[in-house]
């Protein structure tokens, strides 16, 4: 349904079926895969599938498909190919039943491309902040520069403008800068030149992800926001600060002063 409202066109199977149990396309190896699976979907037949072939990077647990899907798209890539989906935060640094090991696996195989915090009321259903992965098989592949042993982390979090009081929406220019922030990473000239910006974006080695114990959030890796110097010397401005408090001060002196007064007035002492 969601391809046909949008005109496009999908081969789907003869009939309808179950990803993980019952694969209509067993043999597909994709150059692209686009997805937004079920977040946390505890109710999936795990313990039906242990022996499965595509859980190369580990078993993931009965009670939550995240890594199952993860692994499901990467055993379905194509030697070059690369695959973009949407998943809970939780799956960025998790480390239950087994979790943390599958996702420390899939870092030391070098497959996580890109990852991008996402602000909180994208969605009409949920209202909470996902993520988004990028997986390739073959960093070396990009057009015009090797990215081996390197992962892109992006912050959008504080991106997107309110429409009502629920729901959010990305701009124009928000998905401009974080679409070209990842091609001009990935080494596309059209895209322009890379460089990390403090709160923003950080292009992070394998070795620093292990010494943040293999979690992939990227408020982790950006760093703080570079705040922009209005050129007040720092002793003129604390001075002008600490008078500015001991103005606060008196008139919150004041206005307790006032405050007892009336309520003395009215027979009641504090």
């Amino acid at each position: 349904m969601n391809l046909a409202i949008r005109g496009i066109e999908g081969n789907l199977g003869p009939e309808h079926a179950d990803s993980f149990h019952r694969d209509l396309h067993p043999d597909l190896k994709a150059d692209f895969i686009l997805a937004n699976p079920p977040f946390n979907m505890s109710d999936w037949g795990g313990e039906r599938l242990k022996e499965d072939a595509r859980w190369k990077y580990g078993l993931p647990p009965a009670g939550n498909a995240n890594f199952a899907w993860v692994q499901h798209f990467i055993y379905h890539l194509a030697p070059t190919g690369i695959a973009g989906f949407v998943l809970a935060n939780g799956s960025m640094s998790s480390n239950q039943s087994g979790e943390g090991e599958i996702r420390k696996n899939i870092i030391e195989a070098d497959l996580v491309d890109c990852m991008i915090a996402m602000p909180g009321q994208l969605f009409y259903s949920t209202q909470i902040p996902v993520c988004l992965w990028f997986v390739t098989r073959d960093k070396k592949n990009h057009r015009f520069r090797n990215r081996r042993g390197e992962t892109l982390f992006i912050d959008a979090r504080k991106m997107g403008t309110l429409i009502d009081r629920v729901h959010r929406d990305l701009t124009e220019e928000d998905i401009a800068r974080i679409s070209s922030t990842y091609h001009a990473w990935r080494g596309e000239k059209e895209a322009g030149e890379y460089a990390d910006v403090p709160g923003f974006c950080k292009s992070a080695s394998v070795e620093e992800i292990r010494k943040n114990g293999f979690v992939l959030t990227p408020g982790r890796y950006v760093g703080a926001e570079d705040v922009v110097d209005d050129g007040e010397p720092f002793e003129e401005k604390m001075g002008r600060l600490a008078a500015k408090l001991g103005e606060q001060f008196a008139e919150s002196d004041r206005l307790e002063g006032e405050i007892a007064g009336n309520l003395k007035g009215l027979g009641y002492r504090l």
